[in-house]
């Protein structure tokens, strides 16, 4: 099992790491929430521990920016003893469980057991639109029997054309619900990225279409 630990605290996030790799778990530690992201965006884990108070990005922002870019993987927060409000809006973000500092080692690899086996009972949702399906957890389109494991950003806006279908969307909705808010990136990547999905539409010989309106936006079309 993989995770990724993300904690400031130099001396406490190296004890962690060591009891979690002492029970079998890889793990993978930083200490801001900037770089959080970039290795959530760069590799899959099976569960995130994020302690709330980070430079950079506090938890909480990290936990908001990849819940709306539609990771599932399962977060454990770590909070400050007495910030009851960080943990309210925590599970609200879409947090698994928190716990609170102090804590004990026995404590933490329960609740990372725990965060892990409902991981494991977890079956995704497939997305089905005309002859196609996506597979969110894996990636995977298919259409018959030919199938495509698209890159992430194109099972998220594929995802979000398919959760949206009989909608036009605009390339600012798509920015924002396939990007994120603080996303750098503009218009031309929305453009770019509908281009890769006709591509594998094709690819596996489907008849859907991702149909374009001018000044309106776009939308997948059977």
């Amino acid at each position: 099992m993989r995770l990724l630990l993300a904690e400031d605290e130099e001396a406490m996030s190296e004890a962690v790491a060591d009891i979690l790799e002492y029970h079998k778990y890889q793990v993978d530690t930083v200490y801001d929430g900037n770089e959080a992201l970039d290795y959530i965006h760069a590799a899959e884990y099976d569960g995130i521990i994020l302690d709330i108070m980070m430079p950079g990005r506090s938890g909480l922002e990290v936990l908001r920016q990849i819940r709306s870019e539609g990771c599932r993987t399962p977060v454990l927060l770590l909070t400050a003893k007495s910030e009851i409000e960080d943990r309210i809006e925590g599970l609200d973000l879409g947090a698994d469980d928190y716990l609170a500092k102090p804590f004990h080692m026995g404590e933490l690899l329960a609740r990372i057991r725990a965060m892990l086996r409902r991981r494991e009972d977890y079956t995704p949702d497939i997305r089905s639109f005309g002859d196609v399906t996506l597979n969110p957890r894996t990636s995977e389109l298919r259409c018959g029997d030919k199938s495509v494991e698209l890159s992430r950003l194109e099972c998220r806006m594929m995802d979000t054309l398919m959760l949206n279908h009989g909608i036009y969307l605009s390339s600012e909705d798509l920015l924002e619900k396939v990007w994120g808010y603080e996303s750098d990136a503009d218009v031309g990547s929305v453009w770019v990225y509908i281009s890769y999905l006709r591509k594998q539409l094709a690819k596996v010989g489907s008849s859907v279409a991702v149909k374009a309106k001018r000044g309106t936006g776009y939308m997948l079309q059977p």
